[in-house]
């Protein structure tokens, strides 16, 4: 059959195409270089339009050949109306698996990016972990070192503690901000947010850190130790436990004291226990007409007598003054810090029952009255 491309009975070349297929010359639609690059909903408004116009043109068509008396036509344009529905829905479906395509390739290109995101990183990541590693294994070796150094030197426990931990704590901020910068971590700016800071906490705590400053003090000038007899910080007592801050002191009541470090470095301590040997003062007196000499060997026969006083240094008993209504001994005996308060009381009683025994008085303030009657 001849195909007649004239105009004619208002049919265009595409109507011809569709109904003589075997003449028909089907134009070159140039194809996408990489379709599957297409942005799937572009290509969803590009093909949906374009198979509508096709369906349009053949109702048109069939419109055309009916008032023409062409039924095969009219049935022939309706059989490609229904086929260009399929091919429509074919057309989105096409987009649907370009869309699929286009996720995977976006997954496959994001995977490749993570991987060679991690071969950039990996070196600098290992070489962080080593630096962890190894900073930590010479930290716990220089605190050992130092630990053992401290205890040959005879510091206090409780100082030892406090300067190995100290010393490890900043040996590890130390290994943890060089492995951070390893990493690429700008460390000037975290350094300097870690001085403001601390700045800032030693500004709020100025008191509490003069504390502690006195209490190193203490620690290593040892002016007292755990079981001494103190007065320190205006309290006498015996040293429980000196403390970074605190020290705490029982005193002779058994009441519990504790006492700011600064307060007890502000002021006077007394260490009665340090020496080893403390000097009992007690004094003593007699009425102007007992034998003197006598009495003097009442009071040291009592003190030899005491197994707690001790031979060196000796014993004194000596003649100290007059006074208005006695004549006045002191009594020193040296004992050891824990006899004292025992001596001191047991040594009263019994000078006081050797007076007694052997007729020596002990004056005591009395006044005489005298009564005059005078006659009228």
């Amino acid at each position: 059959m001849d195909c007649d491309l004239s105009p004619g009975p208002r049919l265009a070349a595409l109507e011809l195409a569709w109904l003589h297929p075997t003449c028909a010359t089907k134009p070159s639609v140039p194809e996408h270089p990489n379709p599957t690059m297409q942005d799937p909903a572009t290509q969803s408004d590009a093909l949906a339009p374009a198979l509508q116009a096709v369906a349009d043109a053949m109702n048109n068509l069939a419109s055309s050949l009916s008032t023409a008396g062409v039924p095969a036509a009219e049935a022939a344009t309706e059989a490609t109306v229904e086929a260009a529905e399929p091919a429509a829905d074919g057309g989105l479906a096409l987009v649907d698996g370009l869309t699929e395509v286009d996720d995977i390739s976006g997954l496959m290109q994001y995977a490749d990016v993570l991987k060679d995101k991690a071969i950039e990183v990996a070196p600098a990541l290992i070489a962080a972990i080593a630096i962890l590693i190894i900073g930590w294994l010479l930290s716990k070796l220089v605190t050992a070192v130092l630990r053992k150094a401290l205890n040959k030197s005879k510091l206090d426990p409780t100082l030892v503690n406090f300067c190995t931990s100290c010393t490890y704590m900043g040996l590890m901020a130390f290994v943890l901000i060089s492995a951070v910068g390893k990493l690429g971590v700008p460390t000037a700016s975290f350094i300097a947010v870690l001085g403001a800071a601390g700045f800032a906490i030693g500004f709020a705590m100025q008191g509490s850190l003069s504390n502690f400053a006195a209490g190193v003090m203490l620690m290593i000038f040892r002016p007292m130790r755990e079981g001494d007899l103190v007065e320190a910080g205006g309290v006498l007592g015996v040293v429980v436990e000196v403390g970074v801050f605190a020290t705490i002191i029982n005193t002779l009541e058994n009441k519990r004291a504790v006492i700011a470090n600064a307060t007890i470095t502000g002021g006077n301590i007394i260490n009665y226990t340090s020496n080893g040997v403390l000097r009992v003062d007690m004094t003593f007196g007699i009425g102007y007409g007992d034998d003197m000499d006598k009495a003097i060997e009442l009071m040291m026969g009592v003190l030899k007598a005491d197994e707690r006083v001790l031979a060196e240094p000796a014993p004194t008993v000596a003649c100290t003054g007059h006074g208005a209504s006695s004549v006045d001994f002191v009594c020193r005996p040296h004992v050891k810090p824990e006899h004292y308060w025992d001596v001191w009381f047991d040594t009263h009683k019994k000078v006081k029952e050797a007076f007694d025994g052997a007729g020596v008085s002990i004056p005591f303030p009395q006044r005489d009255v005298h009564i005059f009657q005078e006659s009228v």
